[in-house]
């Protein structure tokens, strides 16, 4: 199929320009003016309106076995849902269970994510460590194009990494090229919380919050990222929250540290008050860690995007219907962790941050598109308009509207955070592989037209532990 995309302004992350874009077999081919294009090809009149790189979720759980339940939304549903909004690319996460093998998951959801619409690719998780986690890593890397780790440091006794195994997976991201990543809550903090907030007879979901203050966040932010320090490797850190592990980021990029952070469409907009509401259905629906969090922290998420202390948007779109968080009624720490938003991450970023003047429409794509892609390396494959790179195109009318609901969204799931907002700025268009799959409310994914995207490994990382030993072996160590 071949396109041409005519009379839109092409909006990258560090330019905008009028021009015609033109795409076959998948691939930009060609941007300029009065561009010569074959007989039968499909022409989209994009006047007015802005051609930009197709979003890029780096932070999705479709399918996600957890808490007893598994997430309402599959890969088919998932990606789809993602095309409408503007989506064009996830980057999933292989969560093993205790003492499963990394490969034996990793090909569990590769089965799983074969009827995605759009492509993917996957963060593996380190749940636990021994030398087969070691190998399995390599493998990894080298043959299957993981160039990202999980560890969790919440969810005591299940899947969360101590310091053990945080020092041991970041020393092997070290040695593979490969980018440690980390949900940074002090899990046994959170556990202790929790029994106390049920002892005090706080069993609803206003006791989620209660129980991961920010501080919590913020002193497994600080902790990781001096691991990392001392790992010499970069770090990411998914879904800040709060200021205080916002500051955490800011100090040690500060000094230098490599150190990337990633915030949450409904982290800035969503406020804590939801966990109060008197209806159980309405404030277990947000019940997702980190939890949302006061006014004052969301501006701080604000001003880290308007910095580029935090470089990317994601959703941590994990699916749980209100029969699922039913299974927290008399507990909230038995309340399935998750909340959606793949669909709704762009507009809502959108309309919130370019409409209010907060962010320009290049840092939008940066947030939401490019930074990912370099990042996670598959930059320029994925996240700029630009010749070679996949036609995977997002056209934006930013006078177009609509009311955000769960009674009109295509995710798999009976409730929306976003409920009830009024949004301007919408995808009229989304291309993915240089297919039409939206097209102004006409959603046409495909099942199983996602393609897996391999992510090469980094440049190997400077390692200091390394040069002591070459240099001890060459003898330029001395010793009293």
């Amino acid at each position: 199929m071949s396109i041409l995309i005519r009379g839109g302004t092409v909006v990258n992350a560090d330019t905008s320009v009028l021009a015609d874009v033109y795409c076959e077999g998948g691939v930009i081919q060609a941007i300029g003016n009065h561009l010569s294009v074959p007989n039968h090809t499909e022409t989209i009149d994009a006047s007015g309106q802005y051609v930009m790189p197709g979003g890029i979720d780096p932070h999705t759980h479709m399918q996600l076995p957890f808490m007893g339940t598994v997430a309402s939304e599959d890969f088919y549903t998932g990606t789809a849902a993602g095309l409408a909004g503007g989506t064009t690319s996830i980057i999933d996460f292989v969560i093993p269970g205790p003492k499963q093998p990394l490969m034996e998951a990793y090909n569990e959801w590769r089965g799983w994510a074969e009827k995605a619409a759009s492509d993917y690719s996957f963060h593996v998780a380190v749940t636990w460590w021994d030398k087969s986690v070691h190998e399995d890593m390599g493998i990894l890397v080298n043959e299957h194009g993981v160039n990202s780790f999980k560890h969790f440091m919440a969810y005591k006794n299940a899947i969360m990494a101590d310091d053990e195994i945080l020092v041991n997976s970041f020393r092997r991201c070290v040695e593979l090229g490969a980018m440690p990543t980390v949900h940074a809550e002090n899990g046994e903090l959170v556990f202790q919380l929790q029994k106390e907030m049920l002892a005090k007879g706080i069993t609803g979901p206003e006791g989620h919050p209660l129980s991961r203050p920010p501080a919590v966040e913020g002193e497994a932010a600080h902790r990781a990222i001096k691991i990392a320090e001392v790992m010499n490797v970069p770090l990411y850190v998914v879904h800040v929250s709060c200021k205080d592990s916002l500051d955490a980021i800011v100090h040690a990029r500060n000094a230098g540290q490599r150190v990337f952070g990633e915030c949450l469409a409904g982290h800035l907009v969503v406020d804590e008050s939801v966990y109060r509401h008197s209806d159980f259905t309405y404030a277990a629906a947000h019940v997702m860690s980190p939890p949302f969090r006061s006014k004052p922290h969301q501006e701080a998420l604000w001003q880290g995007l308007q910095s580029g202390n935090l470089q990317t948007t994601a959703t941590d779109h994990c699916c749980f219907c209100a029969d699922q968080k039913a299974m927290g009624k008399d507990d909230f720490s038995q309340i399935p962790n998750g909340t959606a938003g793949v669909e709704d991450r762009m507009t809502v970023l959108w309309d919130a941050g370019v409409n209010s003047g907060r962010l320009t429409m290049n840092e939008f794509v940066a947030a939401t598109s490019t930074n990912a892609a370099k990042i996670f390396n598959i930059y320029p494959k994925k996240g700029t308009i630009s010749v070679g790179s996949d036609a995977d195109i997002v056209i934006w009318d930013p006078t177009g509207t609509r009311t955000i609901s769960a009674k009109t969204h295509h995710q798999n799931i009976d409730f929306n955070i976003f409920e009830g907002r009024k949004v301007k700025g919408i995808a009229s268009h989304t291309i993915s592989n240089g297919q039409l799959v939206w097209i102004d409310g006409d959603l046409r994914a495909v099942k199983g037209a996602g393609r897996y995207i391999k992510r090469p490994a980094f440049h190997p990382m400077f390692n200091a532990m390394d040069t002591f030993k070459q240099q001890h072996a060459q003898g330029k160590v001395k010793r009293k």
